[in-house]
């Protein structure tokens, strides 16, 4: 996986905790630098600690599946870009405005549990581990900050825009797998 998917799978992991981070900042009566910075930590740890935890329980079954690895990349990663698509449409749910651990640690295991999937494809992919998920978590940390302030400036148009965005990117992630696996992207760049 070149640095230019990663990138673009960091950044389409993170658009569901981006998405909640315009909440939040929407949801704040009087923003603090600390509460974005809380934010981005919190949901950058999480979207960090998750596809490791998922790489890990990739390569224990990785020799069992390895056969089929490629349709369980495109199954798992259009099922999670769907689902995001899906949520980008439906009403926004009510969050809570507070910073504090009881308040964002389910939200930051909701919005990561898409990254213990894509953790899993990566044991598939025999991605190197600690650069991607440190890449993961920065990007998750930087755009969720800065969703914050997004979210008390501008309010809650952002959130489906994120959520559709977010989908549409782990959709034709998976698919690109699929097709590379299969060699049928040579074909496809060919008739471009």
């Amino acid at each position: 996986m070149s640095l230019l998917d990663l990138f673009i799978l960091a950044v389409g992991l993170s658009m569901d905790a981006m998405a909640v981070a315009i909440c939040k900042g929407l949801s704040a009566p009087k923003l603090k630098l600390r509460h974005a910075l809380v934010t981005g930590l919190y949901f950058g740890g999480f979207q960090a600690a998750m596809p490791l935890l998922g790489f890990l329980l990739g390569l224990r079954f990785r020799a069992y599946i390895e056969s089929v690895d490629h349709w369980i990349a495109f199954v798992l990663l259009g099922f999670l870009g769907a689902k995001m698509i899906k949520d980008a449409f439906d009403d926004a749910e009510e969050v809570n405005c507070s910073f504090c651990p009881k308040a964002m640690i389910p939200m930051a295991v909701a919005t990561s549990i898409d990254a213990l999937v894509v953790g899993i494809t990566f044991a598939f992919l025999k991605v190197s581990i600690i650069p991607a998920v440190s890449f993961i978590g920065v990007i998750t940390f930087s755009l969720s900050a800065v969703g914050v302030y997004v979210g008390h400036l501008f309010g809650a148009k952002f959130r489906s825009k994120a959520e559709l965005i977010g989908g549409i990117v782990l959709i034709l992630m998976g698919l690109r797998i699929l097709l590379e696996h299969l060699k049928a992207i040579d074909w496809f760049l060919g008739l471009l």
